[in-house]
């Protein structure tokens, strides 16, 4: 059988398990909230690799090897987002699924908009913003994906790229549509371990290729300091374009942090039966398996790309082009459609999440709010349809009309995310911001972020800082600075608010304060962590470049070995030991029963709140895996 005919064989058993699970959850999907956040039933071990696949894209795949080949190991230290993704995670997720829980939230939305306004004034204005944030996840983004996805698929079918992707869009939008989140899940259960698989499996064929490890070690070591150093700490004066110093490495791990910050993974937290997946997702699928994955075979992939570049085996003319050309050359037959699966895997998975998500945000948070607040359950659901449509028509109707809108608008999307650690932080932590300082820092952190990212103002990286990095600067300053403004006043006029967040705030801190043992550990690693940050992807990376080399390796890649292990040691006591991701049975059986519903699945938005006590969930509310 030829190579073709080995990729649409695999092709079409992966397309059959999608289409299946898109039937399935149709017929399962009968109510708003089974449809948009899994009925709040997801088990364990689907979240852990459902989550894991939706966390590291195609880019992981094809953009991620791509870039160490052009930049070498200063842009390999970008391997780190295996921690700095999840971490976002161990600090957020285990109080936020208790708030969702409690108050049954469905979108960041509804759970902003409660605790700035009490669904009212700046609070709604925080909702739109939110909104905005998440349609630019779920369509640009997005359509970067697919659209990767039907170049991969034409290098070994011949399939012309514009009918790969509309058709690879279909596949996803079929079961995304149909079956809503919980389906989403169990495609992305499989395609996480595709992804895995894949990327070691086209590493391990470069490295057979040249003969082994210490063969490959050596022609690796042959290779220009460009390729093996760190150019340095920082270097405020460039900027235009990325140089991978120490500081723009830390300022662009940010961007890749807003992943699970993004409105996209405070659904899926919400959709959780409960948080027990959420430290083991974290420091072992994500930090531990997935970091092996990238620390050496992508490594591989990517520096022997240049070198198979260098020998003529292989041509390329830019990042994206390098994983394509090792498939095309190097690998074959039954291993090519295991490879080319796992791409389309890894590109789709991300795009499916985000289409749903994004679908379900606008339907919830702009249709159901704003123009028909009695919509019952089959009228929800057929519109988040209607409304993942019309994002994936958007998104390609851009991809094939002005490609370069679309890797602008894609780009900015992560760097969105991230802005979210301001209502987080707020929210979950330190309760001091006002409702307007909110409004304000999303709004002048999206401001920052397009001004630092766009070649149109002429201030791209300003100071050799990722935008990002200017986006968090501006949005943290802006809500610190407004707050001091407004905060005499608000006391006065919102004292409705005050009271919804002093309950809130009490209620959440009843409920995770630490045992003397998780005291300890939380006070090392105040120390540690932001140790380990300057050190593994920070300006004290550029250490890196007089390090000790071990097993022929590089001294840089030497040194990225050493802090990832050091990474999963961090991960392991930020979860679990001082109990940061850690929740314990006495807290998620009173996350249960505790509840106090705001938000109403069918009917009016909002619920009437209970005094004191628990309450029973709104009718439709739950719902089983």
């Amino acid at each position: 059988m030829t190579t073709a005919g080995w990729v649409w064989l695999f092709a079409s058993l992966y397309w059959a398990y999608c289409l299946f699970w898109g039937i399935k959850g149709f017929f399962w999907a009968r109510t708003s909230a089974r449809w948009s956040i899994a009925g709040r039933g997801l088990p364990m071990w689907l979240f852990l690799l459902a989550a894991t696949a939706t966390s590291f894209s195609g880019w992981t795949y094809v953009g991620h090897p791509g870039l160490i080949a052009f930049d070498g190991l200063a842009y390999g230290f970008a391997s780190f987002y295996v921690l700095t993704i999840p971490i976002t995670a161990t600090f957020f997720a285990k109080r936020l699924w208790m708030l969702g829980k409690r108050y049954e939230f469905v979108t960041p939305g509804d759970l902003y908009s409660y605790y700035y306004g009490g669904e009212r004034g700046w609070g709604e204005v925080i909702r739109l913003l939110i909104v905005l944030i998440a349609f630019l996840f779920s369509s640009f983004y997005t359509a970067v994906q697919l659209v990767a996805a039907g170049q991969i698929f034409n290098i070994t079918t011949g399939v012309p790229v514009v009918i790969g992707s509309l058709f690879l869009a279909f596949i996803v939008f079929f079961y995304v549509g149909a079956g809503g989140l919980r389906s989403t899940a169990w495609v992305d259960a499989l395609q996480a371990g595709l992804l895995w698989l894949g990327i070691i499996l086209i590493g391990a064929v470069v490295l057979n290729h040249f003969g082994g490890w210490d063969a490959f070690m050596g022609r690796v070591n042959g290779l220009g300091d460009e390729f093996l150093t760190v150019p340095g700490a920082w270097d405020p004066s460039f900027m235009g374009e990325a140089k991978w110093t120490g500081v723009f490495q830390f300022t662009y791990m940010l961007s890749l942090m807003g992943i699970m910050a993004s409105p996209a993974f405070h659904m899926w937290t919400f959709a959780n039966r409960d948080p027990k997946p959420f430290p083991w997702q974290q420091v072992f699928a994500s930090t531990l398996f997935i970091g092996f994955a990238l620390f050496f075979f992508t490594a591989i992939q990517g520096l022997g790309g240049r070198l198979l570049f260098q020998d003529g085996a292989i041509n390329f003319e830019s990042d994206s082009g390098v994983v394509p050309a090792i498939i095309a050359e190097l690998v074959g037959g039954p291993l090519a459609g295991v490879v080319i699966i796992g791409a389309l895997a890894a590109m789709q998975s991300t795009g499916a999440a985000y289409m749903g998500t994004g679908g379900a945000i606008l339907m919830r948070d702009v249709y159901v709010r704003y123009l028909r607040p009695d919509a019952g359950h089959g009228e929800q659901i057929w519109i988040g349809r209607l409304l993942v449509f019309i994002i994936v028509a958007v998104a390609m109707a851009v991809a094939f009309t002005n490609q370069a809108a679309l890797v602008l608008l894609g780009g900015l999307a992560t760097a969105f995310g991230f802005l979210l650690y301001v209502p987080l932080v707020d929210v979950l932590f330190v309760r001091r911001f006002t409702a307007p300082a909110m409004a304000a820092a999303l709004a002048l952190g999206i401001v920052a972020v397009v001004v630092t990212f766009a070649p149109t103002f002429g201030v791209v990286y300003a100071l050799n800082l990722h935008s990002a990095g200017w986006g968090g600067i501006v949005g943290f300053g802006t809500a610190i600075i407004v707050t001091a403004l407004t905060k005499r006043r608000e006391q006065q006029v919102r004292t409705d608010v005050l009271e919804i967040r002093n309950e809130m705030g009490t209620w959440l801190r009843s409920m995770d304060t630490p045992t003397e043992t998780e005291r300890k550990w939380r006070r090392v690693l105040w120390f540690a962590t932001p140790v380990w940050f300057i050190f593994a992807i920070g300006p004290g990376e550029v250490l890196g470049n007089n390090f000790v080399s071990f097993a022929g390796l590089p001294p840089v890649w030497s040194w990225q070995i050493v802090w990832w292990m050091v990474g999963f040691v961090m991960m392991w006591a930020l979860a679990f030991k001082a109990g940061l991701a850690r929740a314990t049975q006495q807290q998620i059986e009173r996350a249960t029963t505790e509840t106090q519903p705001v938000v109403m699945e069918v009917g009016l938005r909002r619920a009437s709140r209970p005094t004191s006590g628990a309450a029973s969930s709104p009718p439709g509310g739950g719902g089983g895996s």
